[in-house]
């Protein structure tokens, strides 16, 4: 009960704040550019209370999720009306432009702002995201052993796509699940296209091809009087070797078990020194343990003002254009409709970065906030981006559209939002059941 109304609860905060600033964006431009703000609410549906200040009406609305404002003139379609100076129909073009789009701008803006704020907290980066996507290690019975792939092997592209580091790698073929990839690797000097049929692994039906990098093992968590402890590792330590092999993290926890009760030299950095240590591991059962949690080696990067601003535009350019592009899979069919969150599982989510820590939440409502604004960009109706492309191609042809007109892109757009709502929704519920949509078909 709890978790629910945890989860309801940190769902209306993210959604009342983000839909709340989108709001206030189309506000402040409209106020700007002498617009008539009739109703500015947060919140939806009656009226609870508020103030009326000039010929605006400040509200809180009985449902407070998000919000809305109301221009003087905004949906009215008759053929012939008187229009006031300030009526949203009076002003030019570029003016009601900007008002449509400042929502999405604000949008935007929190989000880079909020990621900035992140970076100059300090932020851990795992190592191997920025490397060169050399193969490391290949599990046994992937696509990826199935492929031929080899470690050593420099991944160059994946379908046709360039990718620089493992970072874009992972994201490459995250998106792909069940589908044939071409993947272009350096190998001994030459190039080679080699084409790989991706699995699809989780509840997310996330892409798997079973290839991974030199990921080097961190140190985070010693049991107290471990043989860890007793050998003198520390939280922090990298894992280089065993025995002298190299090691990396996808097999440091089997290599460990598999010497119960025997003495083992690690080689291990520390504060970027080298250092071996010798540590005996203890029989737990049938298998050696040594007591420590280890994950995949980060470092801590702090950015001055400026430098977190630049690298925070940065990460939101990049995030924009892989949504961007995964709407189109969406639609060609390359990307999973299990990779599509709607109410349910943003509500999930909001509340699990919640409990993982304030720095992580924040950047939890970052992301979703540069979803909303890119997507509210979009040209369906009733979305601003439809009102945008109203306004575009009226500038293109120097003529507004007819009332008519207007009524039935509006009308066509309300039927597109709610079989979109309708989808997301269903989706949500869809993605528990064991064949996804296809556990809907009876046969």
């Amino acid at each position: 009960m709890v978790t629910i109304v945890g989860t309801i609860l940190t769902f209306a905060v993210v959604f009342g704040i983000l839909v709340f600033l989108h709001e206030f964006g189309h506000f402040f431009m409209a106020k700007l550019v002498g617009i008539r703000v009739e109703v500015f609410s947060f919140g939806y549906g009656k009226r609870l209370f508020g103030v009326k200040k000039g010929e605006t009406d400040y509200r809180v609305s009985v449902i407070p999720m998000g919000g809305y404002v109301r221009f003087l003139g905004e949906g009215l379609f008759e053929k012939v009306r008187p229009i006031a100076p300030d009526d949203f129909a009076a002003k030019s073009r570029p003016a009601r432009f900007g008002v449509m789009a400042m929502g999405s701008v604000m949008n935007i803006l929190l989000a880079i702002v909020l990621l900035a704020i992140i970076n100059m907290g300090g932020v851990n980066v795992p190592v191997y995201q920025e490397q060169v996507p050399v193969i490391g290690w290949i599990e046994a019975g992937s696509p990826a052993a199935a492929a031929d792939l080899r470690a050593g092997d420099e991944i160059l592209n994946i379908n046709g796509r360039p990718v620089r580091t493992w970072a874009e790698v992972e994201l490459a073929v995250g998106a792909k699940p069940e589908r044939t990839l071409t993947i272009e690797v350096r190998r001994d000097g030459s190039v080679l296209p080699i084409p790989l049929r991706t699995e699809k692994r989780t509840r997310y039906e996330m892409g798997y091809a079973g290839f991974y990098g030199k990921v080097l093992a961190q140190v985070v968590i010693i049991t107290p009087g471990s043989p860890a402890e007793k050998a003198g590792i520390k939280p922090g330590d990298v894992f280089v070797s065993i025995d002298g092999e190299p090691i990396y993290l996808y097999k440091f926890v089997a290599t460990i078990e598999r010497s119960p009760d025997r003495e083992i030299a690690v080689g291990i950095e520390r504060d970027g020194l080298p250092l071996t240590l010798r540590v005996t591991s203890r029989r737990e059962g049938s298998v050696g343990k040594i007591g420590v949690s280890v994950d995949a080696q980060s470092v801590e990067r702090e950015f001055g003002p400026l430098a977190a601003l630049g690298e925070s535009f940065r990460e939101n350019k990049r995030l924009a254009f892989l949504l961007v592009r995964f709407i189109r899979d969406l639609f060609t069919g390359e990307a999973s409709t299990r990779h599509l969150g709607g109410p349910l599982e943003i509500a999930n989510f909001s509340y699990a970065a919640l409990q993982m820590g304030f720095m992580v939440f924040l950047r939890w409502v970052a992301f979703i906030s540069l979803q909303l604004g890119i997507i509210n960009l979009f040209p369906i109706p009733v979305f601003d981006g439809g009102q945008i492309f109203v306004i575009l191609i009226e500038g293109i042809f120097r003529r507004d559209l007819s009332p008519k007109l207007r009524q039935i892109w509006l009308q066509i757009g309300f039927v597109i939002f709610v079989a979109l709502i309708a989808f997301v929704i269903l989706n949500d519920f869809v993605k528990k059941l064991p064949r996804g949509w296809g556990s809907l078909v009876p046969w």
